[in-house]
C-alpha cells in the first residue's frame, strides 16, 4: 500500500472489507459551520476552510462491495449511491460525517444501518455512462419533501492529484469516517486508498433537492470535482476515543 499521503499511520490489524468506487462528482458548497450544528454531535469539531464549513454532495455507483477474502456476490455487490455530508475532526483526526446516505440495494442499506450506525435510506436509482458524462437518476422511496437527484456530470480537464493544504485536499483526502451508535458514543471506521485522482467537472441539473430536502441550503455554484476510479478498504468500526481513553490505552 502506499501511504506517504496518509495524515496518520495505517491501523493496526487487517482491514476487513472492500469496495470500488466509480464515476465519482464531489459538489460542494460554502455552509456556516452555525448553520450545520444540528446536525452534529457536540463531541465533533466541525472544521473550516477558508473561513467557512463545507456541505458536499457525492453521487457515484460502487462495485466489489464484500468482506476480505470473499468474492463479488452478484446482485449484491455492486449499486448506486448518493450521500450528503460535511467535515469535522474528533481528537485532531480529520473525517466525514453524514447527514445522509442514498443506495439502490436494500440489504446494503439495512447493512449500514445496522452494523455501522449510518443514516442510510433506499432509493430507487439508475446511472449509465454516455461518453464521459455520467448520467445520473436518483429518488428517495418513499420520502417527503422528496429527496432526488437527476442530472449528468462529467470531467472536463486532466487527472491531478489535489496539493496538501488547498481546498481540494480539504474536500477530498479523508481517512475515516465518524458516526453516532444507538447509545450516543461516537464511533468510527478507519479506511485506506491512494491519493485522489481529481479532475475538474461540470454537471447538468434536472432536480437536486438533496440539502434543501433535508434542511441544508445548497445556494449558489458548487465547487466541483470528478473521479474516474478508487479502490478503497475498511477496518472494523471502534468507538472513538476521547483524551481519558487514550490516556488508559497509552
Amino acid at each position: 500500500m502506499h501511504v506517504d499521503h496518509r495524515p496518520w499511520p495505517l491501523p493496526e490489524g487487517e482491514w476487513t472489507s472492500r469496495q470500488t468506487w466509480h464515476d465519482l462528482l464531489f459538489a460542494h458548497w460554502p455552509v456556516p459551520a452555525a448553520a450545520l450544528r444540528p446536525f452534529v454531535p457536540s463531541a465533533l469539531e466541525i472544521q473550516e476552510f477558508n473561513g467557512t464549513s463545507w456541505v458536499g454532495f457525492v453521487p457515484f455507483r460502487m462495485t466489489g462491495v464484500t468482506l476480505r477474502g470473499w468474492p463479488s456476490i452478484p446482485g449484491l455487490s455492486a449499486f448506486p449511491e448518493m450521500n450528503l455530508r460535511l467535515y469535522v475532526q474528533h481528537q485532531g483526526r480529520a473525517g466525514v460525517w453524514f447527514i445522509s446516505l442514498d443506495a439502490g440495494k436494500r440489504p446494503a442499506v439495512w447493512a449500514a444501518r445496522r452494523f455501522y450506525n449510518l443514516p442510510y435510506f433506499f432509493a430507487r436509482m439508475r446511472t449509465r455512462r454516455q461518453g464521459d458524462r455520467v448520467l445520473y437518476d436518483a429518488a428517495r422511496a418513499p420520502s417527503s419533501p422528496s429527496v432526488e437527484f437527476r442530472g449528468d456530470y462529467g470531467p472536463t480537464g486532466a487527472v491531478y492529484q489535489a496539493r496538501r493544504g488547498s481546498i481540494d485536499h480539504f474536500l477530498t483526502e479523508r481517512y475515516c469516517l465518524y458516526a453516532q451508535d444507538r447509545r450516543g458514543r461516537i464511533t468510527t471506521v478507519e479506511i485506506h486508498h491512494d491519493p485522489w485522482p481529481l479532475q475538474p467537472a461540470n454537471w447538468t441539473i434536472g432536480s437536486f433537492t438533496v440539502g434543501p430536502a433535508q434542511g441544508i441550503a445548497t445556494e449558489g455554484e458548487p465547487v466541483l470535482h470528478f473521479a474516474r476510479r478508487l479502490d478503497v478498504v475498511f477496518w472494523p468500526m471502534k468507538e472513538a476515543q476521547g483524551p481519558r481513553q487514550q490516556a488508559q490505552a497509552g
